[in-house]
Order: C-alpha cells, then structure tokens, then sequence
C-alpha cells in the first residue's frame, strides 16, 4: 500500500505546480503582463492545489469541543470542554514505524557517520526503554528496533525532540525527491557533511545539488536559468508533530458523525459507543484497539486472543477511524507539539489553539544577508520571541521560574503533552481528550509519534480525498 501511495503522490507532483499562466494575462493593478521577459519577466503560475505529501491524509478542519467528556479519573481538571476551530491540515495515516525510522538513521550514518558521530548518536532511540527489573522483556531490547519482524510496528524509546528531528529531516527528503522527479536535480548517494539537500539551505541559495535542468528566468538580468522559489508552489510545506488540537480533532473524527453543521453523536473514544469490540456487520467482535482490558490482561487468552497483541502492533491494525486514520487510540501514545500547562483550556486561542510558540528567523551576518549554513547544512535560526512578548508583560503561566524544573514542579517549558492510550493502558486512556505529559528528553516504549502538515489553500477536502481515493483505486 505504501507503494501505491507514493505512485501517486509522484502521478499528482508531475502536474502541480509548472504550467505558467498564460502570457497573455496581465495585473489588474498595473496593466503589466505576467511571464513577459519584456516587461520585467515576473513570473506567476496558475493556481494549483497543494499535493498530498507521502504517508499523510487530507483532515478537513471545523468547529469541535475539545476536552475530555469522560470522568476525569486522574482529578487533574486540565481539560475543560470549549469550543475551538481547527484548520485543515494533513496528518500521517499511521504512526511512524521501525521501517520509516530506520530509513532516517541510516541516512544520519552514512551522511554524517564519518565526521559527526554524535549526530548518529543523539538520533538512536532508547531500546533500554523495555526494560523492566522484574519482567523478561530482553528480547525487545535487542530486537524490537531492527529485527525484520517489527519492521511495521510503530518506533518507541523516541523523546519529544528526536521526534521533530526526524520531522525536519523527513521534509528535506520529500523536497529532494520532488525535485529530482522534476527533472531539477539529479540523484547524488554521496552527499555528506554539509553537502546534503536541506529545504531552507535550497531556498537561501546555500544548496545547489547535482543540477539536470534548472526553472527558466526570465529576469531580463539573468542567465536564464533559476532555482526553485516557494512561490512556485512545488516544495511542500514542513514535516512536523502535530499540535494537541490537530491531534484530539483527527482523532474524534466526528465528520462520520455528522449531518450538515449538527453533530448528532459526542464520542468518548474514536469510535462511536461505550464499547471497546465492534457490533456490526463482518468486524462484528472485533477489538477496536490494541489496550490493556485489566491487570495481568495484555492480549486474552489463548484461542480466543481479544487484540492479539501483548505489546504493540503493526501500524496498520485495527480499524481505521472516520478521518483514515489507524491507531488514533490504543497500540502507543503519541508525542505532539505542545508544551504542557494545566490551564491552557482556559487561555490558549479558539483558533487553532496551541501552546509552545518559539519564533524564530534565519540569522543574518553583518551585510544583512542569511549567514552561512552550518556545519551540518542547515540555516542557522536565532529565537525572535522579543517581537511578540513582552517579559514585562508576560503571564505567570509561561515564568520558567515558576515551574522550575526538579524544584517546584514538573510542569515547566520542558514538559510536552503526549496523546491517545497505549497497549500499556487501560481505556480510560484511550479517550482524545485526555491529556499526560513528559520531560522533552524523556522516552518511553509506549509512547511513538506521527508527523502532520499545513494545509495551504482551500480548507475543502472532499476534492482532494476523493482524488487521493480515486488514485489508489487505479
């Protein structure tokens, strides 16, 4: 299946971004013409569609309570009911697999192994993670990575920041192969240190590659020839986790229960109803998730196995909810982007509500152009938060003296929430709205992650669903 997705992932690239609009259209504010090497050459495309990146599904955004509407079990009162809107965005239909980060370390190795070790090293995820003082899970430790076997299970022992590292990474890997299917740029194996494809790097100019047949310029004071912009609309946006909000929408799903603007079912769980097994038709029976039912019961009992699994399963288990998508409660919890504040549901944004904003931007050298990218390739980013925050003005809920870290509390800029039950919990867990968190360095083996992306655009996903449908029934 991941095959098919990506055949056509490459079909809908072929066609997205390249066709000029016509040369014969001009600016309804200056009466210049478009594309004309006589008047300046500005270029503009036709209006496309931004395309389905690979592993990732459309999740048509809207209004939706988010909160818990089950009883809070652990009395944190961290997550009242309110209403919020998300906008669209794409989501990965599973959890990121052994296979998928196996891929992004075999990369680090060979692109950094050599002369940047310890890039390798921070990337390993803890396989340690499974061992337990009075339970025989050794083979996990040694195998559970990179054994053949659990190839498609979902990737544990990954903290909160190698989680967005290989978001990063996955993004330059998509961007290069859109490129190289362009016709842009060619294949090249043997990139290494800071010769690597790195979007931001491309974008700055810092990044030239091994080049088959750049864009035409029509720049009257150009050679002729340019590299890709972002106003070409052929690199996708960034890979990344996932906000609390985007992840708890996705997960509730509840287009399957809805007729025009009214919801006509709230859901605990991904699903509709209390329980945990289907009740109809050919699945009837079947366990909606892989959890924990009780103490000492990780899988049911022989001949009659109620989800098979003692720990975790392949990301494809399981029925998929009305988004498509597989996992979103049961087999591990996932990592997404926010910092953890237990009163965030009562000031964070209705729009797209999240927590954890560290602004950034490119830094500059002394002539005020992006400075050289570092030793790894990528453009170096200073924090820019002074623009937006005020310290004198800032609320006691995001002072870092005040959860000082090991002192006072856990609950500090360090602390990330993490989502959905896990094979270890029972199903309370399982709910959307619950919310738990972790230090950002801290690794778990039922905890994994799965990346999303910005829709750009239209917030309409019937079109783009049915196409992604249509393509994969070809």
């Amino acid at each position: 299946m991941r095959k098919i997705v990506n055949i056509s992932f490459s079909v809908l690239m072929a066609g997205a971004a390249m066709t000029l609009a016509s040369c014969s259209q001009k600016s309804e504010t200056t009466g210049w013409k478009y594309n004309d090497k006589n008047n300046g050459g500005f270029q503009v495309y036709k209006e496309v569609n931004q395309a389905t990146g690979p592993g990732l599904v459309l999740v048509e955004g809207g209004t939706f309570v988010m909160g818990s509407i089950e009883q809070d079990l652990t009395y944190d009162m961290d997550n009242l009911e309110r209403r919020v809107t998300v906008s669209s965005f794409y989501m990965d239909e599973t959890e990121v697999s052994n296979i998928d980060y196996l891929e992004y370390l075999y990369w680090v190795l060979r692109v950094y192994g050599a002369d940047y070790p310890e890039v390798y090293r921070k990337a390993l995820p803890d396989t340690l993670v499974w061992r337990n003082p009075l339970a025989y899970n050794e083979p996990y430790v040694d195998n559970y990575l990179r054994h053949p076997s659990f190839q498609h299970y979902p990737v544990v022992g990954v903290n909160w920041i190698q989680s967005n590292e290989y978001a990063a990474w996955r993004t330059d890997r998509v961007n290069e192969r859109i490129l190289i299917n362009k016709g842009i740029l060619k294949d090249n194996p043997n990139q290494v240190n800071e010769d690597n494809f790195n979007t931001h790097a491309y974008l700055a100019g810092q990044y030239e590659g091994l080049v088959k047949k750049n864009l035409k310029n029509l720049d009257p004071n150009s050679d002729g020839t340019r590299s890709v912009k972002i106003q070409d609309g052929i690199l996708l946006p960034n890979y990344r986790l996932p906000t609390e909000a985007e992840w708890e929408y996705a997960a509730k799903a509840l287009k399957g229960n809805s007729t025009w603007e009214n919801v006509n079912e709230k859901r605990i769980y991904t699903w509709n109803g209390i329980g945990m097994r289907d009740n109809a038709g050919k699945s009837k029976g079947i366990m909606y998730a892989n959890y924990k039912r009780g103490r000492g019961d990780n899988m049911g009992t022989s001949g009659f196995l109620n989800d098979n699994y003692d720990f975790t399963a392949p990301v494809k288990s399981f029925l998929p909810n009305d988004n498509g998508l597989y996992n979103m409660a049961g087999n591990v919890s996932e990592w997404v982007l926010d910092v953890y504040r237990p009163l965030s549901p009562e000031d964070m944004s209705d729009l797209n509500p999240f927590r954890g904003n560290v602004f950034d931007k490119p830094l500059l050298d002394a002539d005020g152009n992006i400075a050289e990218k570092d030793s790894l390739g990528r453009v170096k980013r200073v924090v820019d938060n002074d623009r937006y925050v005020n310290p004198d003005k800032r609320s006691d809920l995001d002072d870092e003296s005040m959860y000082a870290y090991g002192v006072t509390s856990m609950v500090n800029n360090r602390a990330r929430v993490y989502k959905g039950g896990s094979w270890n919990d029972r199903a309370y867990f399982l709910s959307p709205g619950v919310r738990r968190f972790k230090d950002e360095e801290a690794s778990s083996a039922d905890i994994g992650f799965r990346c999303a992306m910005v829709r750009l655009g239209s917030a309409d996903g019937k079109k783009e669903n049915a196409r992604r449908v249509n393509t994969l029934k070809k």
